[in-house]
């Protein structure tokens, strides 16, 4: 599938294999895409239901992110996508700025309690979900310049990213429940 890969993997660290962008058929998608982020808050919130706090702490694969870190990672990376999704339709030539995720991730806050973020998310993607759904499809062509990447990205590939972003972390923690269980 454009924009995504759906197939499962054994690697534990792209559960959902990894991102795949291709410049056509995005129109068909796009609907896709949209519903996936707006959907993404409930589905991590059912993806952590009834965790312990033990479970919580517990690194998704080894060396990794614990689930608490990866939820307020999600809202970390969607707070910054869904700035720079504003500053792509105001703006002619938007630059934004990038940030050290895996230092974000061992501040003081990643290690709170997961609940903050997860309304912060509903929040943000309520939000997101309203100026998605009113984007013109020309729209989505819009850019941002990415100064560490050096990759000029359309609003339609980032799009497509934060989709399979949101479902790729859901998926880690799904994933682990599933070891943890069986």
């Amino acid at each position: 599938m454009n924009g995504q890969n759906g197939e499962a993997t054994s690697d534990m660290r792209f559960p959902l294999g990894r991102f795949h962008w291709e410049e056509k058929g995005n129109e068909e998608l796009r609907p896709v895409w949209i519903a996936g982020v707006k959907e993404l808050p409930a589905n991590l919130r059912k993806a952590i239901a009834g965790l312990s706090e033990e479970q919580l702490d517990t690194p998704y694969r080894p060396h990794g992110w614990t689930v608490r870190q990866v939820v307020h990672h999600l809202a970390d990376s969607h707070m910054n996508s869904f700035i720079r999704f504003k500053l792509a339709l105001t703006e002619a030539e938007s630059v934004i700025k990038p940030y050290r995720e895996e230092v974000w991730a061992e501040l003081a806050d990643s290690a709170g309690p997961v609940e903050a973020s997860l309304q912060l998310l509903e929040a943000l993607h309520e939000r997101w979900g309203l100026l998605l759904a009113a984007m013109k499809p020309e729209e989505f062509g819009r850019t941002f310049f990415h100064p560490e990447s050096r990759e000029t990205v359309p609003l339609g590939k980032a799009l497509a990213m934060y989709d399979w972003h949101g479902r790729h972390h859901t998926a880690h923690i799904t994933a682990l429940r599933g070891r943890m269980n069986g």
